[in-house]
């Protein structure tokens, strides 16, 4: 088996959404068999590129072009299933490229365990948006998609404590406080496979919310930092603009992230 660096490597060099959700998953699958008999493999290093490969298809457009659309809508509800395959796949990348770029960084082995599981099941999620757009008569590549996904990882290509704070801790926490909205949308279509699909989604990223504040929190034990201030502090230097509520209170707590680290950075905070 090849280092794991390397293997992470390898998904971001790949361009085609279902081709590296496979090598992901199969990378993925070995990584756990491995651990599962009670190896401890190769970390390695590797030299990442700063943008992940992608298909020609979807336009990326700034979020200011990117077309909105009424999902109450066949073709509303087409172009949020898109959106979502499109925040999958970009979350395929970064958890690969938090193991690729922070290869240097020396930490405990459950650290790769738990970026591998959610970049496994980060892959899932993707097809799984992919299935229901070819259920509706789409694809991905379809539509045009946002340009600013992957702004996040390269503003904190040289900080792994920023990279937890904005990605896990701020863009994934977001996504559990709009999917239940996202799931009535589709219930109420009586989209019997988007919202099954939507709800896998939604039960499996509280995990990877929740990898990002244990680590964060482990790092900020190993530094003599407090949590809350440095958390504060990153996201105010990384992250563009104030976070906006509705929370989901209730799932953020149980990803381990209390009120008092997102409230005080509302616009209101």
């Amino acid at each position: 088996m090849k280092p794991l660096a390397e293997m992470a490597d390898a998904v971001l060099r790949c361009a085609d959404g279902r081709e590296k959700t496979a090598l992901s998953r199969g990378f993925a699958a070995d990584w756990q068999a491995a651990r599962a008999a009670g190896h401890t493999p190769e970390i390695g290093t590797a030299n990442p590129p700063m943008q992940p490969a992608r298909p020609d298809k979807p336009e990326l457009l700034s979020p200011r072009d990117v077309p909105h659309r009424k999902p109450g809508t066949p073709k509303g509800r087409i172009a949020l299933l898109h959106a979502v395959a499109h925040i999958e796949l970009n979350a395929v990348d970064l958890h690969w490229d938090i193991i690729a770029r922070f290869s240097h960084v020396k930490l405990p082995m459950g650290f790769y365990d738990d970026w591998v599981k959610a970049a496994d099941e980060e892959s899932k999620h993707f097809n799984l948006m992919c299935d229901c757009l070819e259920a509706a008569g789409s694809y991905y590549g379809a539509l045009p998609a946002h340009a600013g996904m992957w702004r996040a990882a390269e503003d904190t290509a040289e900080d792994l404590m920023g990279r937890l704070a904005v990605v896990p801790m701020v863009l994934e926490a977001r996504g559990l406080d709009v999917t239940p909205g996202m799931i009535k949308i589709f219930q109420q279509a009586k989209d019997k496979g988007a919202v099954d699909a939507l709800e896998t989604i939604y039960a499996e990223e509280v995990a990877h919310v929740a990898y990002g504040s244990k680590w964060f929190h482990f790092l900020c034990g190993r530094f003599d930092e407090d949590p809350k201030e440095r958390f504060h502090a990153l996201v105010r230097h990384y992250f563009h603009g104030a976070l906006k509520p509705p929370f989901n209170e209730e799932k953020r707590a149980e990803a381990g992230i209390p009120p008092d680290f997102y409230w005080p950075l509302t616009a209101q905070g």
